[in-house]
């Protein structure tokens, strides 16, 4: 009997019906000699500081250096700290029972990193020296799965990629799980949260907030202009920016008294604007971001239940592109989307005989190829799931669509010597753009058509008026601009080698970009305001208190892949990586430790339902520190966190100040006071309306 163990039931469920293994058992599947089973994510993890006998947070006892690191149950948290979780568990136990009695195993988990750790830490867990195939696929349609078990590889031939996954797990935990405590240790209250690629991110954001709040915004003044000529109406603005209104304003009288301007200069250019490449989770994930304001977490889970369905392959993609032997699917999955209604008009309209290839390369699909539609025609999707399949299929179509050709015509006019230029663009062969009739020019305007222009035209002017405008400091971001940003963190790499390596990973990775955004909300690092992430006091203390420090320079992730690939390709020693890693935990350590924090100072305060006893301030709540009362307010109001002067006023005065931006159930927005009772009981008080006259 042979066990084939799955990342997650539904694709268990997938591998074990085309194997004939059909009938259900608690836990598992079987039939035609194999028992198909299933992991939840990650069911064994590293185990955490107190399984080494270690409680609290001590600065005598750090760094935490484990030797050797032991494992464990996956944990979850309750009031009373982390416990075993019971459903990992019990299928823990099925799994040990069906290796113990099996005569070999397959390994069905993702292909790629984390997929390899998952199966590896289960393996070591337990203790097994079976041996053990590799099933690698990118997608869960009945042909990749069939054509992956009869191209079973050695489990052998992943060991490099295993000693990278662990090492990878490892160090994170290293880093994290001491700096982190470090930070605490060192706060003397509240608890932080460090990490290789959290905090990297969080000085995105924080570095930008301050950009943006430290920016000084000046007024300028343009001219524009109207002209027309062959019943086509078209514009042109001055080169110059005034920062002088009287100055404008007199050139504008000017202007429009001299009544025509001459053409100086007319360039023209022919651009051929390639299609755009397949998704990779990242691209997913900013356009659904822009598009349907969809959180980075939100795109994923997503796209990970139309894969469960097998509408599309596997989401968990860093690539763009797709292998040489994928391409002679291209056609049918096109042929797929024409019997769909929203794609039925445009499919028959594509050259269909002469498709744009240059989404294949086979040297640039890692684990996984680009995101594509699958041969199953969906049914029954919710919108949302709905809209991401939409996304994805139109993203087929333009991207094996051909190239769009544009005359681009750039022409400088003058008005005695003042210069005014214009732009305009002409499509002659739209390509993939025909697919949305989606006509833009290369900065994203609409096009402006223009009539035929040469040197020495005189045009007349039919209108000309001020522009108000004004500097605009660096944007705030937004989940799609800071996905970029990670994807994108390598250029301010100085070291070139490094720069390389991140250009092609970023930091963290497609699967896990989303995760890291989420963990800065849950830390109370970042907020949302409208549409855009701002740090919190917290967080931009964190940031204060470690921006020069290595764990917030991206560098270190560059580093860490460079060593990681060399021990994925087998060119390098893990336990080198790991002293490494424990060096660097060791430094900083010491640094954090080392810092002049200087402590918040907390308002003494006398619970207002027992009268008696004093108060215990924490990060996310306020509680009596008397035994037999249990008085608690959480900090956390509606997305609003109740700073300190908030709490003592609230207590001591029985009412905060006007918090503003709070955020209702059903997501709106509203302005309340929030008031106490003698009980100690809070309700939200709204101010008065302003009556119209």
């Amino acid at each position: 009997m042979k066990v084939v163990i799955a990342e997650k039931p539904s694709v268990a469920r997938e591998i074990a019906l085309l194997l004939g293994a059909t009938e259900k058992k608690e836990g598992y599947l079987i039939g035609n000699g194999y028992q198909v089973t299933w992991a939840f994510g990650h069911l064994v993890t590293l185990a955490m500081p107190e399984d080494y006998g270690i409680i609290g947070f001590q600065k005598n006892g750090l760094p935490i250096l484990p030797n050797p690191f032991l494992l464990t149950v996956r944990k979850i948290k309750r009031d009373n700290g982390y416990v075993p979780d019971a459903a990992a568990l019990k299928q823990l136990k099925i799994i040990e029972q069906l290796v113990k009695n099996c005569e070999s195993i397959i390994v069905a988990t993702d292909a790629g990193r984390e997929g390899e750790l998952i199966f590896r830490y289960i393996y070591q867990y337990l203790k097994c020296d079976k041996p053990f195939q590799r099933l690698w696929i990118s997608s869960l349609t009945e042909k990749a799965i069939l054509k992956g078990f009869d191209n079973l590889k050695s489990g052998k031939e992943f060991d490099g990629l295993y000693f990278a996954a662990q090492e990878r797990s490892r160090a994170d935990w290293l880093v994290g799980i001491n700096a982190s405590q470090a930070l605490t240790v060192a706060a003397g209250s509240g608890i932080y949260s460090l990490g290789r690629v959290q905090t990297p991110t969080l000085a995105l954001i924080c570095r930008r907030f301050l950009e943006n709040k430290a920016f000084t915004i000046k007024q300028f003044w343009q001219i524009e202009l109207e002209h027309r000529k062959e019943f086509i109406d078209f514009k042109s603005l001055s080169l110059i920016k005034w920062d002088d209104k009287k100055k404008v304003e007199d050139t504008l009288k000017f202007i429009e008294r001299h009544g025509v301007a001459t053409v100086i200069s007319v360039e023209t250019k022919m651009v051929n604007e390639q299609p755009p490449l397949l998704f990779d989770l990242t691209a997913l994930q900013k356009e659904a971001n822009i598009k349907l304001n969809l959180s980075a977490e939100e795109t994923l889970t997503i796209a990970q239940s139309l894969y469960e369905k097998k509408f599309i392959s596997y989401p968990r993609t860093g690539s763009k592109y797709i292998l040489e032997y994928i391409w002679g699917e291209i056609p049918k999955l096109i042929g797929i989307l024409e019997e769909m209604d929203k794609f039925r008009e445009i499919v028959p309209k594509m050259k269909r005989g002469r498709l744009n290839k240059r989404i294949v390369n086979d040297l640039k699909v890692t684990d996984h190829h680009g995101l594509l539609i699958t041969d199953k025609i969906p049914s029954a999707l919710l919108a949302k799931e709905k809209a991401i399949y939409e996304m994805i299929a139109y993203r087929l179509l333009e991207a094996v669509s051909s190239v769009c050709f544009k005359k681009i015509t750039e022409v400088v006019l003058q008005v005695a010597h003042y210069d005014f230029s214009l732009k305009g663009c002409k499509i002659i062969d739209p390509g993939w753009r025909f697919i949305k009739g989606d006509f833009i020019d290369e900065d994203n305007n609409p096009v402006q058509n223009l009539p035929e222009l040469k040197i020495g035209d005189e045009l007349k002017i039919k209108g000309a008026k001020i522009l108000d405008k004004q500097t605009k400091p660096p944007v705030l971001y937004t989940e799609a601009s800071l996905l970029g940003a990670m994807e994108n963190a390598g250029n301010q790499i100085q070291n070139e080698q490094e720069r390389k390596v991140l250009k092609e990973i970023g930091i963290g990775t497609p699967a896990t970009r989303a995760a890291i955004i989420e963990t800065l909300f849950k830390r109370e690092y970042i907020k949302r305001d409208k549409k855009f992430l701002v740090p919190t006091e917290k967080g931009l203390k964190v940031y204060e208190l470690i921006k020069d420090k290595k764990i917030a320079n991206v560098a270190l992730t560059a580093e860490w892949e460079l060593a990681l690939q060399k021990i994925e390709n087998n060119e390098d020693d893990f336990m080198k990586f790991q002293k490494e890693m424990e060096d660097f935990t060791m430094t900083i350590t010491q640094e954090i430790l080392a810092l002049p924090i200087e402590a918040e100072k907390q308002p003494e305060l006398i619970c207002p339902k027992c009268k008696n006893q004093k108060l215990v301030i924490r990060d996310k709540l306020i509680k009596c520190s008397g035994e037999s009362c249990n008085w608690v307010q959480f900090r956390n109001i509606c997305g609003i966190q109740l700073n300190l002067m908030d709490l003592e006023t609230l207590i001591t005065k029985g009412r905060t100040s006007l918090l503003k931006g709070m955020t209702s159930k059903s997501g709106k927005k509203f302005d309340a006071f929030i008031a106490m009772n003698e009980k100690g009981e809070t309700t939200f008080v709204f101010p008065e309306k302003k009556r119209s006259k």
